[in-house]
């Protein structure tokens, strides 16, 4: 049993080190590349910014001519202030959520509607003097008394005064 739990344990640090075996470097068209191979040859050390191990790349950056910075800059792409999918991609999620939000809107007006309705016949009824029966919870059947209309119409009254507006 030792020795299974050594076994596991160096199995974990070793595939704990492959996670570190990561590069990160800028590509020629100005996107960051993550890989677990080394970058190009062709690819400049200022390019990289992360070795495997999980080590920085080097602070010194290679010697660049006056001439060969211009023509880098220049072959560098312009950065647009908006990328416009994903601006379309915005628009349609706040579209989407203002029509979620809308429905939820409508759905609880129907529901305080449907409340308001039910309240309103609730006291119509209650009003109207005729004895009314309920189930208690041992399933008998109970007359409202004089104190229990009282306090429907109480509550049949608060959802009016809540829901009907």
């Amino acid at each position: 049993m030792k020795n299974l739990r050594i076994t596991l344990l160096v199995l974990a640090c070793m595939s704990a080190t492959t996670a570190f075996a990561q590069w990160q470097w800028i590509d020629k068209s100005g996107r960051k590349v993550f890989s677990d191979q080394p970058p190009p040859a062709d690819v400049p050390d200022s390019k990289i910014i992360r070795r495997a191990g999980g080590r920085p790349a080097d602070p010194a950056p290679e010697p660049v001519a006056a001439a060969s910075s211009k023509a880098s800059a220049a072959s560098m792409p312009k950065v647009a202030g908006k990328d416009k999918a994903l601006e379309e991609k915005k628009k349609q999620a706040a579209a989407t959520e203002a029509e979620k939000k809308k429905a939820q809107e409508e759905e609880a007006a129907k529901a305080a509607a449907d409340r308001c309705d039910r309240a309103k016949r609730a006291k119509a009824t209650m009003d109207s003097g005729i004895r009314i029966a309920t189930t208690n919870a041992k399933g008998e059947r109970e007359i409202l008394d004089d104190n229990a209309r009282a306090d429907e119409v109480k509550r049949a009254d608060a959802t009016i005064a809540r829901d009907c507006k």
